[in-house]
């Protein structure tokens, strides 16, 4: 399996073992929160450094459907994907060896995101 086609089995998991029983926040919803940024991001990113299409957008539809969030919480979701492809934007023209090491470090990021939401809050 390829390091996208783990991280992507990552996500899933995480998200699907994960479902609040409560109204309130779960313990997990940060961790989710910034993986939704950490998604974002690497959109921008992986597409700035030659990568062509939505896999990472495409990724947090996923996360999304998955969740099944109410109105409140997709819109937290979407702003916190939203802030991380932004927050490149105003770096990253092109693509630079400080931005390739930025997507070797956020996909590391979510791996360690979604295998620790997953062995902590999954079934």
């Amino acid at each position: 399996m390829t390091r996208a086609s783990l991280f992507l089995a990552a996500c899933l998991a995480a998200s699907t073992a994960m479902r609040p029983a409560l109204a309130t926040e779960a313990p997990f919803e940060p961790g989710l929160m910034r993986l939704a940024e950490v998604l974002g991001s690497l959109h921008f990113l992986r597409n700035l450094c030659g990568e062509k299409g939505d896999q990472w957008r495409v990724e947090m539809e996923k996360l999304l459907d998955s969740e099944n969030p109410d109105p409140e919480r997709r819109a937290r979701f979407i702003a916190s994907f939203n802030r991380g492809y932004r927050s490149f934007g105003g770096t990253y023209t092109q693509c630079t060896a400080s931005a390739i090491e930025a997507i070797s470090r956020y996909t590391k990021e979510g791996e360690t995101l979604t295998r620790d939401i997953a062995s902590r809050y999954g079934n």
